[in-house]
């Protein structure tokens, strides 16, 4: 995969104008655009339908988290939608996932469309032992993520959402093919809301399919210049990975 298609780059701005303006900055350093819950709240599908038509890609990062039937219907929708990838909370349960990776099975069939990658988020990075302790979890991170995505892969998903500490674990257990999209990617050391992070090409070289990057881009005077650099450095992780 060339360098750049691993690249997903967080559009979590609270305008359309701004994000917009993102794409349009970054579209040609980037494989993909992640549209979340803020964006998408705020201008709803015609991002997606932007994004679509400047030829890129989009990972609609709503987490979906519900009864199965209602999970399955929005599975469904999404793909209508025109996205490449989008995920659902692996708490949701094994028959939530199972259900609604079916139901976007036949309809990507009925649509004669492409099926978007369907992959669940296991546990959210800005959560750690201590954390889960509070929530009545009395399980590891480690543990917890383990589990989880043993259900997403037994679901017939494509993959899983897992912090950069887990990716090791995931590869081993779900083998080469299996989707990881790794958040909470650290350019330079700072203070923020992720506990579990990790460096671009580290994250590559222990097995992550993709990385997330937002804020420290975005803040960047240069943006396109660090995402190239990005780019060469897991390039060179990718050759030391296959030697």
């Amino acid at each position: 995969m060339n360098p750049k298609e691993r690249l997903i780059f967080a559009l979590d701005v609270d305008h359309f104008e701004e994000a917009q303006k993102l794409v349009m900055e970054l579209k040609d350093h980037v494989g993909m655009f992640k549209v979340g819950k803020q964006l998408f709240t705020h201008c709803g599908p015609k991002i997606v339908d932007f994004i679509k038509i400047k030829n890129s890609k989009v990972f609609l990062d709503l987490k979906y988290h519900d009864i199965p039937n209602t999970v399955a219907k929005a599975a469904i929708e999404a793909a209508k939608l025109g996205v490449d990838m989008f995920n659902v909370h692996a708490m949701g349960g094994f028959t939530m996932m199972k259900e609604a990776r079916a139901a976007l099975h036949d309809a990507a069939k009925d649509l004669r469309i492409q099926r978007p990658k369907m992959i669940g988020v296991t546990v959210l990075t800005s959560l750690d032992n201590a954390e889960l302790q509070r929530m009545g979890i009395d399980v590891t991170v480690d543990a917890l993520t383990k589990n989880l995505t043993l259900l997403t892969k037994e679901a017939g998903m494509d993959g899983v959402v897992a912090g950069g500490s887990e990716i090791t674990l995931i590869r081993e257990l779900c083998g080469k093919e299996f989707v990881i999209v790794t958040p909470g990617v650290r350019i330079e050391e700072r203070q923020d809301d992720q506990k579990r992070t990790i460096g671009p090409a580290e994250a590559i070289r222990k097995g992550a399919t993709y990385i997330v990057l937002g804020r420290a881009v975005r803040d960047n005077p240069n943006p396109g210049a660090l995402l190239d650099k990005i780019c060469k450095d897991i390039a060179h992780a990718c050759s030391l990975g296959s030697k």
